[in-house]
């Protein structure tokens, strides 16, 4: 079992408070990000064919979850694990144009995630992404949308400070932006976990960039699929979490490949199979918007917010009786 049990933990809110804090956070942050960031609110599935393409590969080793229907027996159907590819596609399906951009609630289940504090096997993240122009494609177009995300959050520390002041999370002020290289040439003796949490450590939050390609000492930082984020456009923002000693991930996002990165990053990872399939060939024959996006964990942004100690506080899921053992002796409240 991995599970970090803080020291004389006090969950400070019971589980009713706790439940109306959540859907405070979750109603707040969404009606505040999609006006500050121009997105509209957009409905998503839970699932999606196979042979679409459209399902996120993550690592590259994750299964997911996958039936078949009655009506469509021939048709192997899997449960998302994002909507990175999907995103796109409404984009162009809906006709958004430059600078629109959509949201929306993302529900997944990743049943081969390993659990402990801040993983869980059921995902709920908002999920969101905008059309930029192909001369947009840049770390400073990158950049400015971190800045306003952490902005937002910000924010939310204030309301939630406004509403529970006895429970909310005081946050850094500011975010510092390094790359995976950056990391590696500081810590070249640690692990990329290790580094992560130097940096995030030293700074309080960072925005770690250029994640998914090979380092200069032949390794990944990090693995990432090949066919949504340009590896060297993109970055997650990493908070340091007092309670659990530990690097807290909110979010991962990116520029997305044109069809120049697509057809480098498939080569790579030895996947040009993959142009065959409908979403890849729409981005080869530039008949997709080029666009900017990401996804944002509600569990994790109230987890943070309110100081919790286990992402099961703040989600209904399935953890491992022994698990849940601990955490009750420790009282930390598992919904």
């Amino acid at each position: 079992m991995n599970l970090i049990i803080p020291e004389n933990y006090d969950p400070v809110l019971d589980i009713r408070q706790t439940q109306e804090a959540i859907k405070y956070i979750r109603d707040t942050f969404q009606h505040e990000f999609g006006k500050e960031m121009n997105l509209t609110r957009i409905s998503a599935p839970l699932f999606v064919p196979k042979s679409s393409g459209l399902n996120d590969n993550l690592n590259g080793v994750e299964q997911p979850v996958h039936f078949s229907m009655k009506v469509l027996p021939e048709e192997d159907i899997e449960i998302v694990h994002s909507l990175a590819k999907w995103k796109r596609a409404a984009l162009g399906k809906y006709g958004f144009g430059l600078h629109e951009g959509l949201y929306t609630n993302m529900n997944a289940i990743r049943k081969d995630e390993d659990l402990d504090n801040l993983h869980s096997a059921y995902v709920d993240q908002w999920d969101w992404e905008e059309v930029i122009a192909k001369d947009e494609r840049t770390e400073q177009t990158l950049r400015e949308h971190v800045l306003r995300i952490f902005k937002i959050i910000k924010h939310m520390e204030h309301e939630v400070w406004y509403k529970y002041p006895q429970a909310v999370n005081r946050l850094p002020d500011s975010i510092t932006f390094i790359t995976s290289q950056q990391l590696l040439d500081r810590y070249p003796d640690l692990s990329p976990k290790e580094r992560e949490d130097a940096a995030t450590k030293e700074y309080g939050c960072i925005f770690l960039m250029k994640i998914g390609a090979p380092l200069s000492n032949g390794q990944k930082h990090d693995g990432r699929a090949p066919d949504y984020d340009d590896w060297q456009l993109n970055g997650d923002i990493l908070f340091w979490y007092e309670p659990l000693q530990t690097t807290l991930e909110i979010s991962s996002m990116g520029i997305r490949v044109d069809e120049n990165s697509l057809h480098d990053q498939l080569k790579a990872e030895k996947a040009l199979d993959r142009e065959n399939l409908p979403f890849h060939k729409a981005i080869l024959e530039q008949k997709l918007p080029y666009t900017i996006g990401g996804g944002i964990g509600q569990s994790r942004l109230c987890m943070l917010l309110l100081k919790k100690a286990h992402i099961g506080e703040v989600q209904a899921s399935i953890w491992p009786q022994d698990m849940l053992d601990a955490c009750e002796e420790a009282d930390i409240q598992i919904l």
